[in-house]
């Protein structure tokens, strides 16, 4: 099929770039071969006759033909991304090397709002990751392409397949409000909401079709997107087609996932002993003679695959078109838990009009099929359920599996239940659909060519069904009467529900790009909408009286906007950015709707100064300076500012005279809600020496949130509810970010890039509003034990989400003595006035290593990150670390966390105090090695056509920390009963033709 291509490009030329050599009687053959420093091929490589419009593409061979007169020619050669070379044609067989341009390859083009500009000219702070750079191994989301490799830029990822990850870019910026960055999908920019039964967002792209990311960090570079901007932007671009000969990739993985780690708890001959010692009569007669590893029970290994294909080139060397069609099947390490992705992604980019209208078109369609578990209640039941217990029980009515019963038989209320029962007898499977492309017009008027009309339409519909359904031998099941009632049955329990999410997008603008001598103009203004609407239905439990059936319409989320943006350039020394927008937004009232966002940017070129332009040692350097405001609105009640009346369910009904009649009740709201906002100034220098063989850069940013949204409570009697969204107060971040990399070794058998990147950031809630004498803040971070605890706090002069805990008090020998805290305010009392503010979650540094390695035909990858200052709340310790949680009543036991074995703890503390200790929490800073990978090369190894590449790699490879939970990194700072990641031992091919 490329040798097909091939002519169908051969002809095009021939018809079309060559039409004068019919016309010439006298002509010579030119012929020869186009390559790298390495010898191979380059496959369309252009071939021009200086000073005419001759010329041609090389072949899948890198060899070209073209006719020449009886006069010297000289030949102009040129590839992306190398050297353009000009060779004096004679009548041997040319050989022509092209050299890597390592300017041109530095010289990114990087997407910034509504538009592209080159990095050397841009002035916010902007990074830009390309497929060639992003992390190797077993990568089912987009997520995990970036994690590390941005300063700046916190990926924390979930271990469930196919699981969201958490991305922050700079810290957030809000304490309720979404702290999630805009992410902006070929020019769609997408909504953070998805569909019940479905992961996230990002999970049902292929990241095998993703091109770049783009991240633009600060105001000034994201204020053009206002509205949704203030915690950063992402920018994802998809691979497109290009001219030239038609090129397939395929690529194949197979991983194998192991359990990495488990939460230490008794064993069984622990637990025994420890009944024995500690328990009653009772509760030893409740001992089995079981050796179960509960842990073992629940988690297997798993084997994942992922296939993509694709075909990309130019039909008749006009209509640049990309195929992509992949599959990934991802069982969990957690039984009957499983995540399957199929896409297909359809791309073309035409070019019409003498290069007038650009028309970009993409289509995508993705469907995925998930598997779940409850899986907080599998893993905490596999945690603490009584290892002396086997599996299953003879004669048991729930399935044959072990459950605790009373002694009539009946089954009771509180024990855990079998986790193996669990994961078997309750099945949770959803599938969804969405549909999602974007059509983008970019016409060049032909009466005055530097002005561009640009208007793009996108969509994204995403559609989810999903069941769960509880076996009628489950312990689970609904069971209207108990066992000894004479009539006991098991119904089981099903529900069904459907979700229905669509984002409708238009941007339509003007640019305007003119250079009057040394000045360089570029105008940008026009128009955005966004419509967000989503629908739901929720059958209720079918198998129980009187199921709460329900369609839940959500209100239409309306945003619209108008921008613009002033770029001025003298001399490509010194550059100006100037951008607005005004934002609307059907969340807040008319006296609220619209808010105003503006940011300018300052870079000086330096290195393109005399004294600095002929320097052999500095390449480039780049001062910048940058300020500007985004808006934040993004929160979950869609129109809280309105008054509104609620109707009752059927459980709230009244019957008068045999009339049912519904009630209704007058909903809480707040008329004066509006934008929470953010202003950042940014200092940065980019930086790059020996012709950027080692470049980076270096920013300081410090951020200022204002009117922060926080759903938080509301005082007695100053609304119709007790909790509720206010503007109440504001946070400052500022931080430092370094970035540098450079190719230590680069030669024609070896090269070796290395990749450094750290941020340092500092956070402080400033003020929170009016509030009433003693108020210590608004506590968050919900955990397990006792009622209603909260482990966090946000308080002014304090970190978000700081630990609010009692101090622990230790003997002599450093152990903590039960029951013992230190009473900090010395009233002689130990109340929540004795609590303080004990680390943070967030980390204070952050770490990126990235090392690529080359030697011929081999390459060797490898990724680090690593976390620095970041504490985390050992809730399982607190939960299941003292005896009385596993001796707590007579008729079952359950085990305890083997932390009970250093601290010796019984009791709960008047319920309170001992879940609440600081002794919990731990320092989780953490060194880690995601991922090795070993790649081999044999080039043309099949039909003399064929690259194919094979790798062997391992992910989650190490972690070095102090912390002996189950991982240090966890995004909230809280350990429960989570989700493991797994070890992944990886194989994979890759071939191109």
């Amino acid at each position: 099929m490329k040798k097909s291509m091939f002519y169908i490009l051969l002809l095009c030329n021939i018809l079309f770039i060559m039409p004068n050599v019919v016309a010439q009687t006298t002509v010579k053959k030119i012929s020869g071969l186009v390559v790298d420093q390495k010898g191979l091929p380059l496959i369309g490589a252009s071939v021009l006759i200086k000073g005419t419009n001759i010329g041609t593409i090389t072949d899948i061979d890198g060899a070209f033909a073209l006719p020449a007169s009886d006069k010297s020619t000289v030949l102009v050669v040129s590839f992306i991304g190398y050297s353009a070379k000009e060779v004096v044609a004679n009548d041997q067989k040319l050989r022509i090397v092209l050299t890597e341009d390592s300017n041109e390859l530095k010289e990114v083009v990087v997407q910034v709002g509504y538009g592209t500009v080159k990095k050397k000219d841009a002035t916010g702070s902007v990074s830009q990751i390309s497929a060639k750079e992003f992390n190797k191994g077993q990568n089912v989301t987009p997520e995990s392409l970036i994690s590390g490799r941005i300063s700046g830029v916190n990926v924390t990822g979930g271990g469930a397949p196919g699981a969201k990850a958490d991305i922050r870019i700079r810290g957030g910026s809000s304490l309720n409000a979404s702290n999630d960055p805009l992410i902006i999908l070929d020019g769609l920019p997408l909504s953070n909401a998805v569909p019940s039964g479905s992961t996230s967002i990002l999970s049902t792209i292929d990241p095998n079709d993703i091109e770049s990311f783009t991240v633009l960090k600060d105001a000034s570079a994201a204020a053009i997107y206002g509205s949704r901007a203030a915690n950063g932007v992402i920018v994802i671009t998809t691979k497109k087609g290009t001219k030239g000969g038609v090129k397939v990739n395929f690529s194949s993985q197979v991983g194998v996932n192991t359990v990495a780690n488990t939460v230490d708890v008794l064993s069984a001959n622990q637990y025994r002993a420890l009944v024995n010692e500690k328990g009653s009569n009772a509760q030893k007669a409740l001992l089995g003679t079981a050796n179960t590893n509960w842990q073992d029970e629940i988690f297997h290994t798993a084997l994942t695959t992922n296939n993509n294909i694709s075909v990309s080139g130019a039909l008749f060397n006009k209509l640049p078109i990309r195929l992509s069609v992949g599959n990934v099947n991802n069982p969990g390490i957690l039984k009957n838990t499983s995540f399957e992705r199929t896409t297909t992604s359809l791309s073309l980019n035409p070019v019409l009009f003498d290069n007038h209208l650009r028309i970009d078109i993409s289509g995508n369609l993705s469907f995925a099929k998930n598997r779940f578990q409850d899986e907080d209640a599998v893993i905490g039941s596999a945690i603490g359920f009584d290892p002396t217990q086997s599996v299953y029980a003879a004669g048991s009515r729930y399935g044959g599996y072990f459950e605790w019963l009373e002694p009539n038989g009946n089954l009771p209320l509180l024990p855990a239940r079998n986790p193996v029962a669990r994961l078997n007898q309750d099945d949770r499977r959803a599938t969804s659909t969405r549909k999602w492309g974007n059509i983008k017009l970019d016409y060049k008027f032909h009466f005055f060519e530097d002005l561009r009309f640009i208007t793009e339409a996108g969509i994204d519909r995403f559609d989810s069904s999903g069941f769960t359904r509880v076996s009628t031998a489950s312990a689970l099941g609904y069971q209207p009467n108990s066992y000894t009632s004479g009539n006991w049955v098991n119904l089981g329990n099903y529900s069904t529900y459907t979700d229905a999410l669509q984002n409708k997008n238009l941007n339509s603008y003007f640019n305007y790009t003119k250079d009057f001598g040394k000045i360089k103009v570029d105008a940008t203004a026009g128009y955005n909408y966004q419509l967000f609407q989503k629908e739901k239905y929720e059958s209720g439990e079918t198998t129980q009286p009187n199921p709460n059936e329900d369609v839940i319409t959500d209100p239409d989320i309306n945003l619209q906007s108008y921008f613009g943006r002033l770029n001025l350039g003298y001399d490509s020394r010194y550059l100006l950015t100037l951008n607005y927008r005004r934002d609307g937004t059907s969340r807040f009232s008319k006296a609220n709707r619209w808010g105003n966002f503006a940011g300018a940017a300052f870079a000086w070129n330096l290195n393109e100064e005399s004294f600095l332009k002929d320097n052999k040692t500095i390449s480039t350097l780049k001062l910048r300076l940058g300020y500007g405001t985004t808006g934040q609105q993004d929160i979950s009640a869609s129109y809280d500012y309105l008054t509104r009346v609620t109707l009752g369910s059927i459980n709230t009904q009244y019957v008068f005279g045999g009339v049912v009649y519904s009630t209704a009740r007058p909903e809480g709201y707040n008329q004066n809600i509006k934008w929470e906002e953010l202003s950042e100034a940014n200092l940065g220098l980019d930086y790059g020496f020996f012709n950027n063989r080692i470049s980076g850069s270096i920013n300081y940013f410090e951020k200022k949130s204002s009117d922060l949204l926080a759903d938080v409570l509301v005082p007695d009697g100053a609304n119709l509810r007790n909790q509720g969204f206010n503007n109440i107060g504001n946070l400052r971040t500022k931080g430092v970010e370094f970035s540098i990399q450079s190719d230590i070794v680069k030669n024609d058998n070896l090269t070796w890039n290395l990749a450094f990147n750290t941020t340092y950031i500092d956070q402080k809630i400033t003020n929170l509003g009016q509030t009433v004498e003693g108020f210590t803040g608004y506590a968050v971070g919900d955990i397990k034990g006792g009622s209603g605890n909260k482990i966090q706090i946000n308080s002014v002069g304090y970190a978000p989400n700081s630990f609010f805990v009692y101090e622990q008090l230790y003997d002599a020998n450093k152990k903590p003595i039960p029951g013992a805290y230190v009473d900090r305010n010395n009233d002689g009392n130990l109340d929540d006035s004795d609590k303080y503010r004990f680390h943070k979650a967030a980390p204070d540094y952050t770490f990126g290593l990235f090392s690529s390695l080359n030697y011929k035909k081999f390459d060797f990858v490898m990724n680090w990150r690593a976390s620095l200052g970041n504490y985390i709340f050992d809730n399982v310790s607190s939960d299941k670390g003292y005896l009385m949680a596993g001796l707590r009543r007579d008729s079952d036991l359950a085990n305890v966390s083997s932390d009970y074995l250093n601290t010796g703890f019984v009791y709960e503390d008047n319920g309170t105090q001992r879940y609440l200790s600081n002794y919990f929490v731990k320092d989780a800073s953490f060194i880690k090695l995601d991922n090795v990978t070993l790649g081999y090369t044999l080039e043309k190894a099949l039909l003399k056509t064929v690259n194919i590449r094979f790798s062997a790699g391992v992910q989650n490879v190490l972690t070095l920390t102090k912390y002996n939970g189950l991982d240090p990194e966890k995004f909230n700072g809280i350990d429960g009963n989570i989700y493991p990641r797994a070890r992944t031992f990886l194989l994979g091919v890759n071939a191109n033709f």
